[in-house]
């Protein structure tokens, strides 16, 4: 077996997954616990998360946690390579997946959405080369206005992926109109096929909406204990309607006594497929 296929690949969404900043309480061992799993030499770490860079060193330098390998940035539609303290932009991902926008820019597209009802766009750092993204009220009548959106895209011959989310702790909705191509799970996809690793040695997890399509496709996903009751519903439907439940675990707490919020359940999650990490912390339980 190659060293590659050795290698175990973790790819966490940030805020509110491996960030504590949420309204619930983080288990005190659960940041260094990830922190030693992270040091191990069969380890990768990816973040994926809709933070670009600069916001991705914000949350480095305030929650203490690891450099990553690799960062899929901007809700997919980004990917880094982290090495020696560089950030090195695989401009291969996003040559593949701005096609899906025959050629057109986010102020292209918004000048085709502005007028729909309830959407506020965000400020120019949240925007991306292939990211437009928008505010909407957290009970927009989401379903009527993204068959809108679609419809319009259609009509100008624009494939694109539309993800909503709710940002529980904001008491808003999140809109971020993607490339057709571009979601987090095909650019964890991605990275798996052009890194070399494994699938099956892949853990990805999340919290929110924005992290459905990862969360439910055929790489082994963990929901953390904090995601809200609609995220967990949502997410086991569609992996049941896949056929991928036991692609999914939903971290319940109890493992090592932490509370499956946050790093912990991530740490749950990724002991559930992969119990030969456990023995990548034993000298801090012994």
């Amino acid at each position: 077996m190659s060293a590659a296929e050795d290698t175990i690949l973790i790819c966490t969404d940030l805020d509110r997954t491996l960030l504590p900043n949420g309204s619930q309480p983080e288990s005190a061992s659960a940041r260094p616990r990830f922190g030693v799993l992270a040091a191990h030499p069969d380890v990768r770490i990816a973040y994926v998360t809709g933070r670009h860079q600069a916001l991705v060193d914000e949350a480095i330098a305030e929650y203490g946690i690891p450099v990553p390998d690799y960062l899929i940035g901007d809700v997919g539609t980004s990917i880094y390579h982290v090495q020696d303290g560089d950030w090195q932009p695989q401009r291969g991902w996003q040559e593949e997946i701005s096609a899906s926008w025959g050629g057109r820019d986010g102020a292209a597209l918004h000048a085709l959405i502005e007028d729909i009802d309830g959407l506020l766009l965000q400020e120019p750092a949240k925007q991306g080369p292939c990211k437009l993204s928008y505010y909407t009220p957290q009970d927009w009548e989401r379903d009527a206005r993204l068959a809108e959106i679609e419809a319009r895209f259609e009509a100008n011959d624009i494939a694109a992926n539309l993800v909503w989310s709710l940002d529980e702790h904001a008491g808003s909705g999140l809109l971020d109109v993607l490339p057709a191509a571009a979601s987090k799970l095909t650019a964890v996809q991605w990275l798996i096929e052009r890194v070399g690793l494994s699938a099956d040695h892949t853990v990805c997890s999340g919290d929110s909406g924005n992290d459905l399509a990862m969360l439910t496709g055929p790489i082994n996903a963990v929901l953390v204990a904090n995601a809200t009751a609609d995220v967990r519903a949502d997410a086991a439907s569609l992996a049941d309607a896949a056929g991928l439940s036991d692609r999914l675990y939903q971290a319940k707490g109890g493992f090592h006594g932490m509370n499956g919020y946050y790093a912990s359940g991530i740490l749950e999650g990724i002991a559930h497929y992969l119990p030969q990490t456990l023995e990548f912390w034993s000298h801090i339980d012994g």
